[in-house]
């Protein structure tokens, strides 16, 4: 259990580009990292205007001089200080997740970034590359990934205790995008739009989310094909989709269904993670994070909670208060922050072999979850066909 002690030996002197005054995930990411003590803000690149940028710093309680017009400089000037900045988060448009991306990299600076990581799988690829080569860490805001119970089901998977692992039936479908909110909110406005966004809207906004949840789940199955089919039911948003059905073959037999969409009308949120073994299923949803349902068949539905003795013991490590008290998204993202933090201190220390078994969502993570986007557009493109997964 959390109870405030620290786990690493220094904190990680910390910047941010983007997530700057009005953005609602900046605030996310700042509510993690500074949660536990682990991370430090000591400087950021927020706005695209550098003046806005730098009074939403000073606002944040940072030295106006060290809250820079762009990245770039940010990069430049820290790298050269001895109390310079070790990791950055970065919170922007899908499109420049990439270049600055590289740029923070190569100036020898730890990388937590927003999903996607990049537009393509060879982006990808380059940067997982160039972050093994500088032992530099990427961490990928997989946020939902650190409720407590997806531990728990993981566990149970593992253990045999659904047997073969048959169906993976995955969805993320809210429905505040039924209608063309973008004319009126600029937050939304460049999620639709192919040159900030990239090749897909909601399957890389949301699908990308259940998707790695469920191979932390499930770590052993491996996508064989996959079909995808896509729509723009707000006609101006063509040619991205705001909803996408896809189905996939696992290598083994088990077969698996995501359902993304952002214009399912009613639906808060809606994401949500059932697999079905020979024996029994699992089911998560992140509207009710602290609850795990577990159905063996021939008994009664069980709801397995947040805190409780019963569960495995490595499903207690993230509570940070005692069962009964819900938790939510912030502990989520901040149980990934400090995972980040101590894959940061092992790789500055020369010994990422300390964290063999730690789990958060890194560069592998960003890699599979832009090679999936891609390969679900590609079948979608084609008309909706089988394609085998590259």
């Amino acid at each position: 259990m959390i109870n405030g002690e620290r786990i690493t030996k220094s904190t990680v002197r910390w910047g941010m580009v983007g997530g700057g005054k009005g953005s609602q995930i900046g605030y996310v990411h700042r509510s993690a990292a500074l949660r536990d003590r682990y991370f430090d803000l000591v400087a950021g690149a927020f706005d695209l205007n550098a003046e806005r940028g730098r009074d939403f710093g000073a606002e944040l309680g940072l030295d106006p001089a060290r809250c820079y017009a762009d990245y770039r400089a940010m990069f430049t000037s820290e790298s050269a200080r001895e109390d310079g900045i070790r990791a950055v988060s970065i919170a922007t448009p899908n499109n420049t997740h990439y270049e600055i991306s590289r740029a923070a990299l190569e100036a020898g600076i730890h990388v937590i970034c927003e999903k996607p990581l990049t537009f393509t799988t060879a982006e990808a690829e380059e940067l997982q590359a160039l972050a093994e080569a500088r032992g530099l860490i990427i961490g990928v805001t997989y946020g939902y990934s650190g409720h407590q119970m997806i531990e728990e089901a993981a566990r149970l998977v593992a253990s045999g205790a659904l047997g073969e692992i048959r169906l993976v039936n995955l969805q993320f479908a809210h429905g505040f995008h039924n209608e063309p909110v973008e004319l009126a909110n600029p937050a939304a406005k460049w999620r639709v739009d192919p040159r900030f966004a990239g090749p897909s809207y909601v399957l890389g906004d949301l699908a990308t989310h259940p998707l790695y949840i469920s191979e932390v789940i499930c770590p052993d199955l491996k996508i064989r094909r996959l079909l995808c089919a896509r729509q723009s039911f707000v006609a101006s948003r063509a040619p991205l989709e705001d909803n996408a059905i896809t189905l996939m073959e696992y290598e083994g037999g088990a077969f698996g269904t995501l359902w993304t969409s952002a214009v399912n009308a009613g639906s808060m949120h809606g994401q949500k993670i059932r697999i079905v073994g020979s024996k029994a299923s699992v089911e998560w949803w992140d509207e009710h994070p602290n609850q795990l349902r577990f159905e063996v068949q021939g008994e009664p539905a069980r709801i397995l909670d947040r805190g409780m003795g019963y569960l495995h013991p490595s499903s207690l490590i993230d509570d940070r208060i005692g069962a009964g008290h819900p938790e939510g998204l912030f502990e989520s993202w901040a149980n990934l922050y400090y995972r980040f933090a101590l894959a940061i201190e092992a790789h500055d220390a020369g010994k990422p072999e300390q964290i063999k078994d730690l789990r958060y969502p890194g560069a592998k993570a960003g890699v599979e979850g832009v090679r999936w986007v891609e390969n679900c557009v590609r079948s979608a493109d084609l008309g909706g066909v089988w394609v085998d997964y590259q």
